[in-house]
């Protein structure tokens, strides 16, 4: 299972419910990534899509302790134990977890692989993903160029988990 998001300078991802800043580039390479695969996200993630709907071309699994939340064309589970049960359908490599806060926190250990778009600009932000450069179980396996919109420098990151 895979991750991938999106963290500034303090590795925040989010405000209210929303992402810090919206790249294009990065927004590209979400979808290049998710399209035709399974995004595995939280209910509040969920709903600040466009319409709360979700994502085309993916097989959408939302993770809420809500018993009675139903989202028409996805499948919803309500505890890890029924979501990794669900998983089991389909290959692990196609499998990215995207959010949020919560849901990374909860899977984070059971992916082995993190894209993370970085920014280097510190925004106010009220939800955070774990420093992956501070964690000892995971290493930097690549790093693209820097990227520039307007005034915001970013990369595009490969954290691989070690072994062992």
């Amino acid at each position: 299972m895979k991750l991938i998001v999106a963290a500034d300078k303090n590795w925040g991802i989010g405000k209210n419910n929303e992402l810090l800043v919206s790249i294009p580039e990065d927004m590209r390479f979400f979808k290049k990534m998710t399209t035709g695969n399974v995004v595995v996200l939280g209910r509040k993630t969920l709903e600040s899509f466009k319409n709360s709907k979700p994502l085309p071309d993916r097989t959408n699994i939302i993770l809420t302790t809500r018993q009675d939340y139903k989202v028409e064309g996805a499948i919803v589970v309500h505890s890890i134990d029924e979501l990794m049960e669900t998983l089991k359908e389909y290959d692990s490599d196609n499998v990215y977890v995207i959010g949020g806060a919560k849901v990374y926190d909860q899977l984070i250990d059971k992916c082995d692989t993190a894209y993370v778009t970085k920014i280097d600009k510190e925004f106010d932000a009220d939800r955070y993903f774990p420093n992956l450069d501070k964690d000892t179980s995971w290493t930097l396996e690549s790093e693209s160029e820097e990227g520039t919109y307007f005034s915001i420098v970013y990369t595009f990151r490969k954290y691989v988990k070690r072994n062992g």
